[in-house]
């Protein structure tokens, strides 16, 4: 069953500066969000198999067009989920982890490290923190970054908002350095 999708939204920030620090080199973040109806909503399920090719299917009718957004070429990426208060977090995650990664993968050419993600339960308008990391370099500290989204009428309680979010750069004054892999 493909995924109804309500409506999306695209977000792009450009930020110029930081307590005065103005950029050597903008940094852009920019997020997709598809607000699709939840079919599992009001019930408990033991099978969470219908949810599983929504990420996939909303990865490739968004990704493409979300790169466009940045004008230079993505290396930091997350993805997350905000669900109705008839769904549960597992609903969230059924949408992200099992088909999201390959399609936003293809769509920024490549990306060896994990997806960060994040999903939670909300009533509709909440806002999301969505964890950005390095797409190759999971210990590149300077990567870690969020971008925060919302929906001002989504979710309804039978809905999910799913988010796909790239950064063209880290944060934009760095000064924690990489750490080094355990």
């Amino acid at each position: 069953m493909p995924a109804i999708v309500r409506k999306t939204l695209f977000v792009r920030e450009t930020v110029l500066a930081e307590l005065g620090k103005v950029a050597l080199r903008p940094v852009v973040r920019a997020a997709a969000l598809a607000v699709i109806a939840n079919p599992l909503a009001g019930r408990y399920a033991e099978d969470l198999s219908v949810l599983f090719g929504f990420g996939g299917e909303l990865g490739q009718m968004l990704m493409h067009d979300l790169v466009g957004y940045l004008g230079a070429p993505p290396v930091s990426y997350g993805k997350g989920a905000i669900v109705g208060l008839a769904g549960e977090l597992e609903h969230g995650g059924a949408c992200l982890h099992p088909t999201l990664g390959k399609p936003m993968r293809t769509a920024i050419g490549g990306g060896e490290a994990l997806i960060p993600s994040n999903v939670k339960v909300a009533a509709a308008g909440a806002t999301l923190d969505v964890p950005l990391g390095h797409k190759d370099d999971a210990w590149s500290f300077d990567h870690l970054d969020t971008i925060t989204v919302m929906v001002p009428d989504a979710p309804r309680p039978d809905e999910i908002v799913v988010v796909m979010a790239i950064a063209d750069g880290g944060r934009l004054a760095p000064r924690c350095g990489k750490g080094p892999p355990r």
